[in-house]
């Protein structure tokens, strides 16, 4: 038996500065990873795609110069070979900056494998037992991936980002954030993409025109999308396409492609752990439960990241570390209930969103102020020839504080953030509204916005 202060399972954006903070202040570590340093933000979620998104991007401008006055010869194609190396090049060049600072940390004993509990203090890895009087899981989650779809052997976000060969026809399971960056990027990649979704529409956690906005940005480039679709199940064709059935209440019942694409959700890979060992509480979806500190019902166990269930972003993972680390070591009273629920859609334009959608706030019962601004009516966005979208602010009528933000334009996933710190800052919506900001600028249409409040 190894005895360490403290035991990291997984090196995700939780877990990998947690290890460096606590060798920083003298403690043992043992640091266990079973597939790559870096965790899915690194390997295989926001790095990875974003590049993927900065491609395709690069293919819509070279297809659209004339809109704009520019004559772009015909001939443009994505090799996706290239665009693969580049990705690949980018990652591998952050998990080396890790490995080398794991290896020359002197506190941190770096372990590979699949780490199980064999007690609650105790982990076994490679036939390895360790132990240590505080534990933090952060192992993640993964592609879920029904077996109704196994016989089209489907891609997930990971396997995708392994082709060579764009698809000819990539058909997408789900109707959600990732499934509509993936059929974007590779409608732009020259793929011809359809989305298929059980619900009555996409993304159905946003507003109902937020929804409907981004399936005409889509549409509009191309993407074809197949809702209702209450009876889904795929197979593989004997001439090697696949057909998923979709049963949908208009349209043919099936869709014939070459790829299948599963975004239908992840799961905790919180199952591999045997936490049954230890008495660690999970709910009914299998991610570990935690209080406002991320300490679980076992004293000394903390639980980070995707894994816990209150966030599934990088942005939370890491603040996930933030608060255990400034809980510890500097006497600090963070909470995870005191975060801003905030993410973004990387389509293009992207979305960039805070707080409430205009429904939960409908449904809070407050007084509501609420303003609203197209993307064509703002200077910036025209010159840019970039019109598609629209901005919505939601302010508490009687404190004035912003409730929530809903930018889906150009810069909308950079203008969220003005928005957070106001939030965060608990600050009145004038503070905005009577600044004074860059001309010309999208953001400064938020003050335009909120003058029209009051």
């Amino acid at each position: 038996m190894k005895e360490f202060d403290s035991i990291i399972i997984g090196s995700g954006q939780a877990g990998t500065p947690l290890a460096f903070k606590l060798a920083a202040e003298g403690l043992k570590v043992a640091f266990i990873e079973k597939e790559h340093y870096g965790g899915t933000c690194l390997n295989t979620g926001c790095t990875p795609t974003k590049a993927y998104v900065a491609s395709a991007r690069r293919m819509f401008d070279a297809r659209n110069g004339e809109a704009l006055g520019i004559a772009i010869p015909e001939g443009a194609r994505a090799m996706l070979t290239k665009i693969k190396e580049r990705k690949d090049a980018l990652i591998q060049k952050s998990v080396e900056g890790i490995t080398k600072g794991v290896e020359n940390n002197e506190n941190i004993t770096a372990y590979w494998g699949e780490a199980k509990f064999t007690g609650p203090k105790q982990v076994e890895v490679n036939g390895e037992e360790l132990r240590a009087e505080n534990i933090y899981i952060n192992v993640g989650g993964r592609a879920r991936k029904p077996k109704e779809y196994d016989a089209a052997e489907p891609l997930d976000n990971q396997s995708i980002l392994q082709l060579e060969e764009l698809p000819e026809h990539l058909i997408i399971i789900g109707g959600g954030y990732i499934g509509l960056e993936f059929g974007q990027m590779f409608r732009r990649f020259g793929s011809q993409v359809t989305i298929v979704e059980k619900g009555e529409r996409i993304i159905s956690r946003e507003d109902e025109d937020l929804s409907q906005a981004i399936q005409d940005i889509l549409e509009k480039e191309g993407v074809a999308f197949r809702l209702k679709a209450t009876c889904m199940e795929a197979e593989k064709l004997a001439n090697g396409q696949v057909s998923v059935t979709v049963d949908c209440e208009a349209g043919a019942p099936q869709v014939i492609g070459s790829h299948v694409l599963l975004a239908i959700g992840r799961d905790a890979n919180t199952d591999l752990l045997d936490l049954n060992k230890t008495g660690v509480a999970t709910d009914e979806r299998g991610f570990i439960t935690v209080n406002d500190s991320l300490e679980t019902n076992v004293p000394g166990i903390y639980a980070l990241g995707d894994c816990n269930g209150r966030g599934a972003f990088t942005h939370t993972a890491y603040n996930d570390y933030e608060i255990v680390a400034a809980n510890r070591f500097e006497n600090g009273h963070r909470k995870v209930s005191d975060r801003i629920l905030t993410y973004g859609l990387f389509i293009d334009p992207p979305l960039g969103r805070a707080g409430m959608t205009l429904d939960q706030a409908k449904k809070s019962g407050r007084k509501l102020l609420v303003g609203e601004r197209p993307m064509s009516r703002i200077a910036r966005a025209k010159e840019k020839g970039e019109t598609d979208g629209f901005m919505r602010f939601i302010v508490d009528a009687d404190t004035r504080r912003v409730l929530g933000a809903s930018i889906l334009g150009v810069g909308g996933d950079e203008i969220a953030g003005g928005i957070l710190n106001l939030m965060y800052a608990d600050a009145p919506y004038t503070v905005i509204r009577d600044s004074v900001q860059i001309h010309p600028t999208v953001s400064e249409l938020i003050r335009t916005v909120l003058q029209g409040l009051g």
